[in-house]
C-alpha cells in the first residue's frame, strides 16, 4: 500500500508514536556498527534516521512505494540511498545487506509472505530480517480507541484487526513461513501525551492509512458520530495513550 499523503500529514498522524518506536526497534533488532542496513517501507524516515545514527549514512538504504515519502526522506537524509519501491520488488541484488528492517509496514504489504521473502533475498546468509507492527488486533495499538468506536457504530467494519502481523505470534509465524530461522519475538511500548481530545482527533481527518481512509469516506453525519463516540471513550482533558507493537527477528539461512 502506498500512502497518497504528505510526509507532514503522516508525521502528524503517526509520528508521535513511530519516531520513539524507531529507536527502541533498532536497538531490539540488534543493529550494530559495521553492518549495512535497508529500511523497507521507510515512510517519513523515523527508522532510517535511527539506522543512520548507528551505522552512518553510507551504510543505509531505504525504500518506500510512496513518492512523497521518498522525497521527504531524501530531503531529511540527503546522504542516504532512498528509492521508490515496494517490498515485493526490492531494487537490490541478492545478499547486499546485513540487516533488513520494516517498521509498521508488514500489515500493509499486498502479499506479506512474498515481501518478507524478498527482504530475506537481499540479506546475506547469517544476516537478519526484523519487523514490527502495532497490536491492531487487540486493544493496545495506538488506534485502538478509534477502531473500537468505529465497531460500536459499524460492527461489520474489521478495521486493521485482520491484517497480517497485528496479533501476538503473527509475525513469527510469517517469518517462519518465509524461510527465516532462529525466529524470536518481543513487544515494544511507547506512550504519548495529548493535551485535549481535539489534538488527538484532528490527525484522523488527514486521510492517512486505513483509519484516515475510513474517516474520509464517511458522510458528515457519520463522521460526527464516530468523533462523538471516540470522545466518550477517552478521558476529558489531558490524557496519554500507550501503544504496543509486536516484533519479530529472523536469521537468513
Amino acid at each position: 500500500m502506498s500512502f497518497d499523503v504528505t510526509a507532514d500529514a503522516y508525521l502528524s498522524f503517526m509520528g508521535r508514536y513511530s519516531e520513539p518506536l524507531a529507536g527502541l526497534f533498532a536497538e531490539w533488532s540488534g543493529v550494530r556498527q559495521g553492518q549495512r542496513a535497508l529500511d523497507v517501507g521507510c515512510g517519513a524516515g523515523a527508522l532510517t534516521e535511527q539506522l543512520v545514527e548507528r551505522l552512518g549514512a553510507p551504510a543505509v538504504a531505504a525504500v518506500d512505494p510512496s513518492a512523497s515519502f521518498v522525497a521527504a526522506v531524501q530531503q531529511r537524509l540527503p546522504a542516504v540511498d532512498v528509492r521508490e519501491a515496494g517490498a515485493e520488488h526490492l531494487p537490490f541484488g541478492d545478499a547486499e545487506f546485513d540487516a533488513v528492517l520494516a517498521q509498521l509496514v508488514i500489515h500493509l504489504m499486498p502479499n506479506a509472505v512474498v515481501g518478507v521473502r524478498e527482504m530475506a533475498r537481499v540479506t546475506r546468509p547469517g544476516g537478519f530480517v526484523s519487523a514490527c507492527v502495532w497490536d491492531h488486533a487487540g486493544d493496545r495499538g495506538p488506534l485502538a480507541t478509534f477502531w473500537n468506536a468505529v465497531r460500536d457504530l459499524d460492527p461489520e467494519e474489521p478495521g486493521e484487526a485482520t491484517m497480517p502481523g497485528t496479533r501476538d505470534g503473527d509475525l513469527a509465524s510469517l517469518f517462519s513461513s518465509a524461510g527465516l530461522v532462529e525466529v524470536e519475538s518481543a513487544s515494544l511500548t511507547v506512550t504519548r501525551q495529548y493535551g485535549s481530545f481535539d489534538e488527538w482527533w484532528q490527525p484522523y481527518l488527514l486521510g492517512v492509512g486505513p483509519a484516515g481512509a475510513y474517516v474520509a469516506r464517511l458522510s458528515s453525519a457519520d463522521r460526527s458520530a464516530v468523533q462523538t463516540r471516540c470522545a466518550e471513550l477517552l478521558p476529558a482533558g489531558a490524557f496519554e495513550v500507550s501503544a504496543l507493537a509486536w516484533c519479530a527477528r529472523g536469521v537468513v539461512a
